[in-house]
């Protein structure tokens, strides 16, 4: 290597400083190699680890390889080969392999660099620090040499000092007998002096040239150490770049290793392991003997359908039910068809990015499409056995359109004449009729709709039902199947009083908030739902629960106030628009006042009361859109 500067000639005199830039190269190779130590640690720790996880994977292949190729439990005798056969347990133990094959290739990285790089930094570090010891202490002798060329000056001023001292002997000597001596003395220092003044001007001229030498030539010489560094910093370059080589050396055995693990895995052949575990796992089957009728022990019967009127009409509405499903549910098993054939098609090569998304698609579809082909044989399954046992006498089939309907006073059951109240939806009604039923009875009910709320003729609903008709004052006494609610009479005194013992916050509309240490009045008394109806001081009323109120007796009296005349009113819970001339609308929250009389408010007929609107119009509608709650205004 060759520059345009060297230390001699650009850094005269600068020795310590050239010094210290050798100190710091040898700190770099320190670094360095302190570097590749702890790397070399690193990479045994971690092959130790690898080597440690590849032992657990394989101790577990080696119990669970058999089930996951030939199954739990193989129908013929297997062995090794039969279970290296399979292309899915040679891959999973290339896998394995690999990852106690790259362990050992960690070892002999970690081997190769403490060998090849951190012991050859060492002792690179160890030869370049001789080297500079060794210019250091030259250039320590040439300063000595330097300064011995200065000793004589210090000689010569002996010299002259000494003539001084024999100058003065003389000077004091006074007899013959001394002053001779002292004279012969003072003499010989004269020439003593001036042999040591010559002695110091060579040496003068000595120092000079041996300085100019030091200066121009020695120094320079002893500076320039550039090739020394040189050699310093190349070689431990070489040794960097022999440790780039080890390294990339390892890291061309394990992309072998993964390149080989890639091969087992791309050589998976799923079918041929599938052929493979259904050849180990053949067994004869038959399918379970369909089910037959079984008669009850203490009541022997024939698998014959019955078809006596009452069960013959619950008959005719499931069979119209079930073909109603049937129809609704034929659109939708098209539906997740489609969806199916479109998630096939998706499950392309071009788009594994989302193959997991097509393919959770695909199994979502193909379970939903399960359940309906299943829903589907069981309706059709309903549908042949139904219509077999009614040989072609499918009623009316004018079935009525119920839907759950929740009652907060008692309402009678348009078929097994009972009470209907709960806030569970226990009954149904029908939107078209308005006919009222218990849930359990809806089957029951024959397919004989009249497709009008306000009904002009009976109709039998069954054997047990009784006649809807529009009634009138005389038959006011008999329960109307669609009413949802009653009239209220005006208080009178001698109604209970109950304690409110527990403060409850109502949930919903048909209920009433009450406080605790509140009296309110008893209209309702629990039939068994665990519920009361109460009235408050303020007019409210609603259902509390039974447990939150404490009855105290009988309201005293003494009241100041006595009722002589009421007007009723109720408010719409459902929205009704008015199909004809003599109907009013119901808006939902809005008040209808009843009218009296014979033929007025709930004595109007079967599911139909009378009443004025807001406007002042006077007409029927329907009751149960105006169902829950009625308000006495009394006039005194």
């Amino acid at each position: 290597m060759t520059t345009d500067q060297t230390y001699g000639q650009s850094l005269p005199d600068q020795v310590e400083r050239i010094a210290s830039l050798t100190d710091g190269q040898l700190e770099f190779l320190s670094d360095v190699r302190e570097m590749y130590q702890n790397r070399i640690a690193l990479e045994r720790e971690y092959s130790s680890k690898l080597l440690l996880l590849s032992s657990k994977a394989a101790e577990k292949k080696s119990k669970k390889i058999a089930a996951l190729v030939l199954g739990e439990e193989p129908t013929k005798a297997w062995g090794e080969e039969d279970v290296r056969s399979s292309t899915l347990g040679r891959a999973y133990t290339q896998l394995i392999n690999s990852f106690s094959e790259s362990a050992q290739d960690h070892i002999n990285l970690a081997d190769r660099l403490e060998a090849q790089v951190v012991n050859v930094l060492k002792l690179v570090e160890k030869r370049h620090e001789e080297a500079k010891k060794k210019q250091v202490k030259a250039f320590q002798k040439l300063l000595s040499d330097r300064d011995r060329a200065y000793g004589d000056r210090i000689k010569y001023d002996d010299e002259c000092l000494e003539v001084e001292t024999y100058r003065q002997k003389q000077d004091r000597a006074h007899d013959d007998k001394h002053s001779g001596r002292a004279a012969k003395q003072y003499e010989q220092q004269q020439i003593d002096m001036q042999n040591s003044k010559n002695s110091y001007i060579i040496s003068t001229s000595i120092a000079n040239k041996v300085k100019a030498k030091l200066y121009d030539a020695d120094i320079p010489a002893l500076e320039n150490v550039q090739r020394l560094q040189t050699g310093l910093i190349e070689r431990a370059v070489n040794v960097l770049s022999h440790a780039q080589a080890l390294a990339s050396g390892h890291l061309d055995t394990l992309k072998k290793r993964v390149g080989t693990v890639e091969q087992a895995l791309g050589d998976v052949n799923t079918g041929r392991d599938q052929n493979l575990f259904i050849d180990f796992n053949i067994r004869p089957f038959v399918a379970p003997a369909d089910w037959t009728f079984e008669p009850c022990a203490s009541h022997y019967d024939n698998p014959e359908m019955v078809v006596d009127p009452a069960p013959k009409v619950v008959l005719q509405n499931r069979l119209v039910r079930c073909r109603a499903k049937l129809g609704e549910l034929r659109p939708v098993m098209d539906s997740k068809q489609r969806n199916i054939n479109q998630s096939e098609k998706a499950l392309t090569p071009q788009n594994i990015g989302n193959a997991d998304d097509v393919i959770f698609n695909f199994i979502d579809s193909v379970h939903d499409l399960t359940a309906h082909t299943t829903s589907e044989q069981i309706l059709l399954a309903e549908i042949e056995t139904i219509s077999e046992a009614l040989d072609g006498d499918e009623g009316e089939q004018r079935p009525h359109e119920f839907k759950s309907t929740s009652f907060s006073i008692p309402t009678t059951c348009g078929y097994c004449q009972t009470s209907i109240w709960g806030l569970s939806k226990l009954g149904k009604t029908c939107k078209r009729c308005g006919v009222s039923v218990h849930a359990r009875c809806e089957l029951k009910v024959p397919a004989t709709c009249t497709g009008s709320k306000r009904v002009t003729g009976g109709s039998t609903l069954s054997s047990r039902a009784s006649t809807i008709s529009r009634t009138s004052t005389k038959s006011a006494s008999t329960p109307t199947p669609s009413s949802f609610a009653r009239v209220e009479a005006s208080l009178s005194p001698g109604i209970v009083q109950a304690r409110v013992v527990f403060e409850y916050t109502a949930t919903s509309p048909y209920e009433l908030s009450i406080g605790e240490g509140e009296t309110v009045k008893v209209l309702e008394e629990d039939d068994g739902s665990g519920w009361v109806k109460v009235a408050n001081n303020l007019g409210g009323k609603g259902l509390v629960p039974a447990s939150y109120v404490e009855v105290v007796g009988p309201e005293e009296k003494g009241s100041n106030v006595t009722p002589r005349a009421s007007v009723q009113y109720v408010r719409g819970v459902y929205d009704y628009q008015a199909t004809g001339e003599d109907e009013i609308d119901v808006k939902e929250g809005r008040m209808i006042q009843l009218t009296t009389g014979p033929r007025g408010g709930q004595n109007y007929g079967d599911g139909w009361w009378e009443g004025i609107d807001e406007r002042g119009k006077k007409g029927i509608f329907p009751s149960n859109y105006a169902p829950w709650m009625v308000f006495p205004e009394t006039r005194v």
